[in-house]
């Protein structure tokens, strides 16, 4: 398999640079004195005005996190899941903002960023942590800094950089349903000016779901990544760093559950639903699909920077990524052919942005300008026989899809923050953006019956541009206290409907606005062992992009016609609180929790539908009752370890994690829109989750070796759900994985 021979060639590829390594250096985890890069320049995590929470390698590894999606529940109020129906796609919500959706059409609301490098689509993100300095995760909007596309937030990671000091590291991890995975990574110097890096990390897991009838198994595991870094240092002034990358993944199906009777267009029941079954991660029903998702994607990164004189500096990043996967998805569930879909996409992008950063005693200032081109290109076939059985003579259905996206976007930004004395700063920025999308899309129906086929196409090109300002003051009230004031303005950009199947379907819907106000105080205590955060926010959003479903039918039209519209809610209002504490009484003893309170409701969400008889003429529905999705009003993590020295140095660290979430709905759709019935399967109720972790560590600090386990009381838990009520009444859920335990071995130098 080609992932497992990436895995092998690139670990001999490391041998030599591991083996040249000289003395063991082993970092410990601190809980200040973090340095990040949130506002483009560097500063300590605790003098930032604005709620950002960064984690370092050595922080994951407490928290045992291996890809994004492990962050969940240790940020308070965000979201962050494995989106549905796909295991390379993420699901990212902050403050009640995001964008579920993976559909290649639709823009994310939460910015993911690697070294700076936007990755314009949610596929893809779901991507291996390894060979990391930080990762660093912004909440509210950052349309200033970094644009378009981050009107919840911002998640960024950043990867080590080689350098001078040689270092190294290896890790392996084997547990329950067969996982396996390695990591590899190794850096030093090829001569005083050039530094050299590499990384490779292999992982396989067995399905958590499987079919009774044949073993066969879903929700797997199999992917394989490398990178490799070079810093260049000609001059005390100038640096220059180039980075490849390339990911490959070989997935069974990811599959959920359903939750609804399903029925055919005529509403004859197909798979009769009376409650929601319990989750026993068995498939009720093999699908009729292809097991298989493939992704791949790769790109290379070039980030230059010139010091001129003292105080000013130009940085260029330079970027191309490519992205490419074959998915089958079978969105109802079950064998039944309603909603089985194949995918293929192949997406492609290159971005440039030129900054400008000056740092003085009193004033530091970051300006730039941003670039981005991008195509995305697709092929689809919706199969649904099931659907049509039996409906005017009807006995098979295909749906053929083939559309392209082009997309340019370019930005000029300015921010800058002034000391007016000892104390008290004030910053302010302002960006503005300007973005075209052309949009081609071309669908075929194919029915048993000639007379109802049907070809649809269009041609549709929009332009759009905003202005996205911030303003910030923050007081040094003590040396251990600063609080601050933020209002920022965040935008996502409008679009076009990547399922628009008829006529009026092909309109574009409108960009996204939100304006928040935040204010916070970051506070040390006890010389640093105790650190807390609280932050307190209220945000209006506007335009809201909903996609719902709806059945149109006239007269005219014997059959139903099906369409997903992307409707602009008119307001969401959000208010919130979050606090984020971390102490450590004595030495061996480290506590932390993370909570959050979200307060979101729809203002005003109102739809203009045609009315079924006369086919002329429109109703509007009122739909600002509904609870918007993925927004918990509590959200809770508590940690604790303790680590027992040994009297020859070496040392056992025991910790405990317990996660909260309250009930919140998985879908825009969530409720019957004439009797305000909720849909019972797209809601989860509030769960906890319980976590431990047991590592031995020996006097050098550079060898490792521990058992960890997850969800040790095997809850059954909800994280997203496709809702197509208007498609055979689909309604299908997706769940965490099970308990499962890990043993781990590492090594670093």
């Amino acid at each position: 398999m080609f992932i497992r021979t990436l895995a092998v060639r690139a670990g001999v590829a490391l041998l030599p640079l591991i083996a040249a390594l000289a003395a063991p250096a082993y970092a410990q985890e601190s809980e200040g004195d973090i340095i990040v890069t949130a506002r483009r320049t560097a500063e300590n995590l605790q003098d930032v005005p604005a709620s950002v929470s960064a984690f370092t390698p050595e922080t994951l590894e407490r928290l045992n996190i291996a890809e994004p999606a492990g962050l969940q529940g240790a940020i308070p109020n965000v979201n962050i899941v494995q989106g549905r129906g796909s295991g390379n796609a993420l699901n990212i919500y902050i403050r009640g903002v995001g964008q579920p959706d993976a559909l290649q059409t639709f823009d994310p609301a939460i910015g993911f960023y690697v070294d700076d490098v936007y990755y314009s689509r949610i596929r893809g993100t779901q991507l291996e942590l390894f060979d990391i300095e930080r990762i660093e995760v912004l909440r509210g909007p950052q349309g200033t800094l970094y644009g378009k596309n981050t009107i919840g937030g911002a998640f960024r990671v950043v990867t080590q950089r080689p350098g001078q000091n040689a270092r190294a590291a290896a890790s392996l991890a084997f547990g329950d349903y067969g996982q396996q995975e390695g990591r590899l990574s190794g850096s030093g110097p090829i001569n005083e000016q050039l530094a050299i890096g590499a990384s490779v990390f292999m992982a396989t897991r067995d399905g958590y779901v499987t079919n009774p009838l044949n073993g066969e198994e879903y929700n797997d595991r199999n992917v394989g990544a490398a990178r490799l870094a070079l810093a260049w240092d000609p001059s005390p002034n100038f640096s220059a760093d180039i980075a490849v990358d390339y990911a490959e993944e070989q997935n069974a199906l990811q599959l959920g559950q359903a939750t609804s009777t399903l029925t055919t267009i005529g509403l004859v029941p197909l798979r009769t639903i009376t409650t929601v079954p319990a989750w026993n991660f068995q498939a009720s029903a093999t699908p009729g699909l292809p097991n298989s998702q493939e992704l791949s994607q790769g790109g290379v990164r070039a980030t230059l920077a010139w010091e001129l004189g003292d105080n000013w500096t130009v940085k260029s990043i330079t970027a191309h990524r490519v992205l490419s996967y074959e998915d089958y998805i079978d969105i109802d569930g079950t064998t039944l052919e309603i909603g089985d879909v194949f995918v293929g996409v192949n997406q492609h992008q290159v971005s440039q942005e030129l900054q400008s950063i000056y740092e003085g005693d009193r004033l530091t200032f970051v300006g730039g300008l941003y670039w981005l081109q991008e195509g995305v290109n697709s092929n689809q076939i919706a199969f649904a026989d099931d659907f049509v059985t039996g409906f005017l003579g009807q006995s098979s259905f295909t749906r053929t899809i083939s559309d392209e996206l082009d997309t340019t976007s370019w930005a000029a930004f300015a921010n800058a923050s002034y000391a007016l004395n000892d104390r008290l700063n004030v910053s302010a920025g302002l960006r503005y953006t300007n973005e075209t999308k052309d949009y081609f899309r071309t669908t075929s129906t194919f029915f048993t019956t000639p007379l109802f086929n049907s070809t649809f196409a269009f041609r549709v090109s929009e332009t759009w541009d905003d202005y996205s300002p911030m303003a910030s003051l923050d007081f040094q009230a003590t040396d251990n206290i600063m609080l601050y004031g933020r209002v920022a303005r965040g935008f996502k950009s409008g679009g076009f409907n990547g399922r628009a199947n008829s006529a009026g379907e092909e309109q574009p819907y409108a960009p996204e606005t939100l304006l928040s106000y935040e204010i916070g105080a970051k506070t040390e205590w006890m010389d640093g062992r105790l650190i807390a955060n609280l932050s307190v926010f209220q945000n209006t959003y506007e335009d809201f992009q909903a996609r719902v479903g709806r059945v149109v039918t006239s007269p005219t039209q014997p059959i139903p016609a099906i369409d997903f519209a992307v409707l602009n809610a008119g307001e969401l209002d959000i208010k919130g609180a979050e606090l984020e504490v971390l102490f450590r009484p004595v030495p061996a003893l480290l506590l932390d929790a993370q909570i959050g309170w979200l307060d979101a409701e729809y203002g005003e969400f109102f739809e203009q539908r045609a009315a079924v008889a006369p086919a002329t003429g429109f109703v509007t529905l009122n739909r600002s009752w509904q609870t918007p999705a993925f927004s918990p009003e509590w959200t809770a993590r508590f940690g604790a370890q303790y680590r027992f020295g040994m009297a020859d140095g070496s040392g056992v660290t025991a910790g405990v994690t317990a996660r909260y979430r309250s009930e919140h709905a998985l879908a825009v759709d969530n409720a019957d829109l004439s009797t305000r019935a909720r849909f019972a399967g797209l809601w989860q109720d509030d769960y906890w989750l319980y976590d431990a972790r047991l590592v031995w560590e020996n006097s050098e600090g550079n060898l490792t070796a521990g058992v960890v386990g997850r969800n040790l009381g095997d809850e059954a838990y909800r994280t997203d759900g496709q809702e197509f009520s208007n498609v055979g009444g689909i309604r299908t859920v997706y769940y965490g994985a099970p308990q499962t335990w890990t043993a781990t071995l590492g090594w670093r130098y």
